[in-house]
């Protein structure tokens, strides 16, 4: 039987409906998302933004909120829809950057998700010098949290890689697909999905943004569903997922 071509479904993710749409009565094995971080809003005393308009953070959809309390709020309503489509056993694997990693913790908690597995760290490489050093900026981590504590430790198995060393765009994919700002490289996203999903299993990423994580686990033999709020980035993953399932 011939698979059906993977969509990415436009919506939002703090809406039931849309989850529905994406998952079609399957639950997800895996949770492996790249939401909204907690980037606050700057405004001078006057309520006018502080950041410039050509700055690469205000390019394209990025979304900022007024204060932690709003993204805490944000934050329990998708995850609080995202557990009741995911199997008892998935792990929730969340990208965040460093100011949103508590409240995420708080939320994940809160849902039953209370065993915190590590945190996934991207050195993210800026800038390579003449002496063949170079230098890393660790702004993002991937927080993993299961509903059990981890088994313990087998001492001949092989380790799981916590961190990962990648520029932006080092595969070319973002260029490819539109440079989107919160683009994951394909080095960066690997470790993950093959550490906390098999193949065949349902990956689920309710912020697809320029399709970076699905397409990930769909090279690495994974089913996968999404959903992301801008319509014609939603168009763009479709399209992505079906010219490499082609």
């Amino acid at each position: 039987m011939q698979r059906a071509s993977p969509i990415c479904v436009p919506g939002d993710s703090t809406d039931p409906k849309t989850w529905e749409r994406a998952l079609t009565g399957r639950k997800a094995d895996a949770l492996i998302t790249d939401p909204p971080y907690c980037l606050l809003t700057r405004r001078r005393k006057g309520g006018d933004l502080r950041d410039k308009k050509d700055k690469k953070i205000d390019r394209g959809p990025v979304r900022r909120f007024e204060d932690v309390r709003e993204f805490r709020a944000f934050t329990r309503s998708w995850l609080s829809i995202a557990v009741q489509h995911v199997t008892p056993d998935a792990p929730l694997v969340i990208w965040m950057n460093l100011l949103g990693r508590d409240p995420l913790k708080a939320a994940a908690k809160e849902l039953g998700w209370e065993h915190v597995r590590g945190e996934f760290v991207w050195g993210k490489r800026t800038r390579e010098g003449n002496s063949g050093e170079e230098i890393l900026r660790v702004v993002e981590t991937a927080l993993v949290f299961s509903r059990t504590p981890a088994p313990p430790p087998v001492f001949d198995a092989p380790a799981i890689p916590w961190a990962a060393v990648a520029g932006y765009d080092d595969d070319g994919e973002a260029t490819r697909w539109g440079s989107h700002p919160n683009h994951k490289p394909f080095g960066v996203l690997e470790p993950l999905i093959r550490t906390w999903s098999k193949p065949a299993q349902l990956v689920m990423d309710p912020f697809a943004g320029s399709g970076s994580i699905p397409a990930a686990a769909q090279k690495l033999g994974r089913q996968v569903a999404c959903v992301e709020l801008e319509a014609d980035w939603a168009e763009r993953v479709t399209a992505r997922l079906n010219i490499a399932q082609g």
